[in-house]
């Protein structure tokens, strides 16, 4: 597959890109599609949004279902990012009640950020589940998850601090509290772990989006709506009752029937044509997520092997965060426990390898745009 990222990488010839799980280099297709969607601005103008929600969207969401295994793809709506999706979950509370939050300490700042500032002003109550000991989380999330008074239950599917994988899903969403919404942060496993959402999507919101390894850039993320979700956000945007446009009845507040009742306003869809492409391209050449995670577990066991033989290198596979199975329990970074780890990643930088750190811990991730001869450059500059 290396080829077909030929663009990204004689961008900046000689660069080492173990990243994968921040910005992942977009495939040449994408460049198309980025040129697609200017041209069916110039030639429909106002009339591109015909286009869009009727092709576009419709196609990208039947390839997230498709990936994900959801039962019906007009689910599914659309933001620029998941924070806004984040606002929008938490505006379908009725105003004026603190509101208990059940989630871990490991979510990325998309949502700990927001609920911390709720927090800090009393609004919410938030319980917060360790993610360490990774042997025992899922019985100590379940637990927590269970109590009667939680109005929302959220945690990623993978931790952005260490690559940990929840596997069951099922157990942990069953396990919540029948009155409370459960949405699950997906982006670090959507394109990259191969699962399931079909025995979930009835009880579970999911979200996730194409920054990471579905390569696709920024500005389109997406989030997968229970079919029988009555709720109407207070945060909402004129796209969710799109269809009600041209009545000019505005007395009261129309709703999408489907998941685009989550759906805000004006945005960039330049996003979703990079999303199609990436995915046409993916169906393409017959590669299935599942063989995306071979190839990619394939590269991260070439690395730790060949690690452990260089007693010089900088980092020790002593110091990777893994759980009892190893990287088999891991997305597609590998997390490493470093004090210097900030000092790592800018002396690597300055030898043009990009990988990233969050506090003390040092990240290397992987994709198909790499193979056996990029591991082998990266342990040279270790």
């Amino acid at each position: 597959m290396k080829r077909h990222y030929s663009r990204f990488l004689q961008a900046s010839p000689g660069r080492l890109h173990f990243a994968a799980h921040s910005h992942h280099p977009w495939p040449d297709v994408t460049r198309e599609a980025q040129i697609e969607a200017w041209d069916d601005a110039a030639r429909l103008a106002d009339s591109k949004w015909d286009r869009v929600f009727g092709e576009v969207a419709a196609e990208a969401r039947g390839h997230i279902a498709r990936v994900l295994d959801l039962p019906d793809p007009e689910r599914i709506a659309f933001a620029p990012n998941t924070h806004e999706f984040v606002g929008r979950l938490l505006s379908c509370f009725p105003p004026g009640r603190r509101l208990k939050v059940v989630t871990t300490d490991a979510e990325f700042l998309s949502f700990s950020r927001q609920i911390a500032r709720l927090e800090e002003e009393g609004l919410v109550n938030v319980v917060r589940v360790p993610a360490e000991p990774f042997a025992s989380f899922a019985a100590r999330f379940k637990e927590a998850a269970g109590a009667a008074d939680a109005d929302l239950v959220f945690f990623s599917q993978v931790f952005f601090n260490s690559g940990f994988v929840v596997r069951d899903l099922e157990a942990l969403v069953n396990a919540a509290a029948p009155s409370a919404m459960v949405a699950i942060d997906g982006y670090h496993a959507f394109f990259a772990v191969p699962f399931s959402l079909k025995r979930v999507a009835d009880r579970a919101f999911f979200l996730a989006g194409g920054y990471k390894y579905a390569q696709s850039g920024e500005g389109v993320c997406f989030l997968s709506v229970p079919p029988d979700f009555a709720r109407h956000p207070l945060n909402t945007g004129w796209f969710a009752g799109f269809g009600a446009l041209e009545s000019g009845d505005f007395r009261a507040v129309p709703f999408s029937g489907d998941g685009f009742r989550f759906m805000g306003a004006t945005f960039d869809p330049v996003g979703l044509y990079r999303f199609n492409a990436v995915a046409r391209l993916f169906e393409s050449q017959g590669l299935t997520i599942a063989a995306v995670d071979d190839h990619v577990k394939s590269l991260q066991r070439l690395f730790l092997d060949r690690l452990g033989q260089r007693t010089d290198a900088c980092i020790s596979a002593a110091d990777l965060i893994a759980p009892a199975d190893g990287i088999a329990g891991l997305g597609h970074f590998l997390t490493f426990h470093r004090t210097d780890a900030g000092t790592i990643a800018e002396r690597l930088a300055s030898r043009n390898v990009v990988v990233d750190h969050r506090g003390d811990r040092l990240r290397f991730g992987f994709g198909m745009y790499q193979d056996a001869d990029d591991v082998a450059a990266l342990l040279t500059h270790l």
